[in-house]
């Protein structure tokens, strides 16, 4: 069933990507509960705010809506609704292919888990691994993804399983290899046990919490981070102002942090940059042969919701210094509107040296130092954490950075074994998988104005064979259509991407333009005809450009849960027409990540591992836009970085 309703009358709204606050979403929830959503075995994987066309922005009137998803328990169908909320209607309902699985909800995780340990089928094949005390046993929910079986419609996660030997005990020591529990979640209880036979789990003990390590080192001296007179940031609602730089900042449940309407004031002149900036989705394919370790395979924004697994920030412990922070509002499976506080960070920093030189012939030193405005959430995906930051600089730059930390997830061999799919971790059969972390960054530019193209740049060396004379210089390739647009990175051609405004030139007549400088182009390592790079078909290239279209979201697709998407959604889907990227509204989507061949030293909790990559202005400006940093930059008044 579809109803669509016209709606007049709308009313402005002076922050467009502003959150539904608790108010809104139990009101959209209410509306839904007394209309279409009746029956008690609805739940909702999300209720968010609808963002605004981009035609409906230009105009500045539209309607302030809500948009949800959700899963009737009784039928295993699946629904989208949209709310206006200006007008208390429910303009939109739609059911969705049988089969289609919404994200999984933040409470099934918690009900598979219960539905594993109280299962008497589990119960029994545990009693032959010598684990009879249910209490320590941890059953961790992973998405069951898709390998070529329809799973008639039901909707199933895969626990993988672990024990503890003592209640604080770190269970990621002592994993069951090759044994793992089907849950249907809308029935929650087991339907199945995948047990391969390895019968041994290791026994060895590996914690990291301070009540096994011990006393913690006491020559650890306290840093201070203070603004004596005050922030060099303003706060409005969700809009924020830090010197040079404008944006908003937005939360939904599938993305978690989004920045909106990012802009840079030139000379006075505020000029747009990125309409849209967020980290949409990622893949985590893992390298041993064995049926456990291979179909470990998730899409953690897309299957999970990263918005829901969003950490409670912390002063002095996640951030540090003169804290801004932003709460998320969210829903519950059941509609019941909840918090969480501190969810996203903002925050100041000092940069470091910005630019700096010395005139060995007058004595001359010009030194300045540099500041950054850093905005970040946290995200705990079950054994993991993912920290991610978007970092702007003076100069123009916009850094995105993510710390992976938290506690590998691990498997199980012989003792006395050795694999090559691994790091050993202790000598009682206890191994690290090695595995990959590609993430996917959406980028919608409005680079001075929303029509833009895209070069692709590569150092080239000229052909010649005077031993004197080896010219080289770097070449510029116009990217004309969708499909030609997917690249790969080329460390060795120093190969990156450059957006250019169709409408501005610069001083010396060139287009103004950002670049894609990428640092850490990991891509999948799995077959073609693999099932995980089937659906993770982001993950084969570097970058994508799509033309933008209204309703292109998530690099693999909507609904990736169980899906075999192949070429049917997401970018495959998105640019399957071909159609013309110059001097049009362009999407730019990112594929990077970490390539995790596991260290000892990762083991029992992780040391951070970071990647990301940087946006730089390249010609944007008509000169280094920092030249009027004061010589003290506001660090001590003295003048003394500026001196002959």
């Amino acid at each position: 069933m579809s109803v669509d309703i016209d709606v007049q009358d709308r009313v402005e709204v002076a922050r467009p990507f502003e959150q539904l606050s608790r108010d809104e979403l139990t009101r959209a929830v209410g509306l839904l509960r007394s209309g279409p959503a009746a029956a008690e075995s609805f739940r909702f994987s999300s209720v968010s705010l609808r963002e605004p066309a981009k035609s409906a922005l230009k105009s500045g009137v539209f309607a302030r809506e809500a948009e949800a998803v959700l899963v009737d328990r009784a039928t295993d169908l699946a629904y989208e609704a949209v709310i206006d909320l200006d007008t208390s209607t429910v303009t939109k309902w739609v059911e969705l292919p049988a089969g289609t699985q919404p994200p999984i909800m933040a409470d099934e995780f918690a009900e598979c888990e219960a539905a594993v340990v109280a299962s008497p089928l589990v119960q029994e094949a545990l009693a032959k691994r010598g684990i009879t005390d249910m209490s320590l046993v941890a059953a961790e929910p992973w998405s069951i993804g898709y390998w070529g079986e329809d799973q008639g419609g039901k909707r199933i996660m895969r626990a993988l399983m672990f024990t503890r030997l003592e209640p604080n005990d770190n269970p990621y020591a002592h994993p069951m290899e090759d044994f793992t529990v089907l849950v249907d979640l809308n029935k929650q209880e087991v339907i199945g046990i995948e047990d391969d036979g390895f019968l041994h789990v290791p026994r060895e003990k590996n914690n990291y919490h301070p009540d096994f390590v011990g006393p913690a080192r006491t020559d650890i001296k306290p840093i201070e981070i203070t603004f004596p007179q005050g922030r060099n940031f303003t706060v409005d609602g969700n809009h924020v102002d830090w010197l040079n730089w404008s944006f908003d900042i937005g939360f939904t449940p599938r993305e978690g942090l989004v920045l909106h309407q990012i802009g840079f004031r030139d000379k006075g002149e505020l000029r747009p940059i990125l309409h849209r900036a967020s980290l949409t989705e990622m893949v985590v394919p893992y390298g041993p042969p064995t049926r456990s370790q291979q179909q470990k395979n998730a899409f953690d924004a897309g299957e999970y919701n990263f918005g829901y697994m969003t950490n409670s920030l912390e002063l002095g412990c996640d951030c540090l210094g003169d804290i801004q922070y932003f709460d998320a509002n969210l829903v519950d499976s059941v509609g019941k509107p909840y918090t969480i506080t501190n969810a996203i960070c903002l925050h100041e920093e000092d940069d470091g040296l910005e630019w700096k030189h010395w005139d060995f012939r007058t004595n001359d030193a010009q030194t300045r130092r540099g500041r950054r405005l850093v905005i970040s959430f946290v995200v705990t995906v079950a054994n993991y954490e993912y920290a991610f930051y978007w970092t702007l600089h003076l100069d123009g730059t916009i850094q995105f950075e993510i710390k992976a930390t938290g506690i590998l997830s691990t498997g199980g061999i012989a003792p006395g074994e050795t694999t090559k799919y691994g790091q050993l971790l202790n000598t009682d059969g206890l191994y690290a998988p090695i595995h990959e972390h590609i993430f996917n960054a959406r980028l919608d530019w409005a680079l001075d104005g929303e029509k833009n193209s895209v070069f692709e740049v590569e150092t080239v060396a000229e052909d010649t064979d005077d031993p004197l004379v080896s010219p080289f210089y770097a070449k510029r390739t116009l990217l004309e259509t969708e499909k030609a647009a997917a690249r790969e990175a080329d460390p060795l051609s120093h190969r990156w991407w450059m957006v250019a405004s169709e409408s501005r030139t610069n001083k010396v007549g060139e287009n103004t333009a950002y670049r894609l400088m990428p640092t850490d182009p990991v891509l999948m390592k799995k077959k073609p005809n693999n099932w995980v790079t089937k659906r993770a078909q982001f993950a084969t290239k570097t970058i994508w450009v799509s033309k933008y279209e209204e309703g292109e979201r998530y690099p693999a697709g909507e609904y990736p849960n169980q899906s075999a998407r192949l070429d049917s959604d997401g970018l495959p889907a998105y640019v399957e027409a071909d159609e013309s990227i110059v001097n049009e509204d362009l999407v730019m989507w990112h594929s990077f990540g970490l390539n995790h061949v596991v260290r000892i030293e990762d083991w029992p909790v992780m040391p951070k591992q970071m990647t990301g990559f940087f946006i730089e202005p390249y010609g944007f400006f008509d000169e280094n836009p920092t030249l009027d940093l004061p010589a003290d930059n506001g660090n001590t008044g003295t003048n003394h970085c500026s001196a002959k």
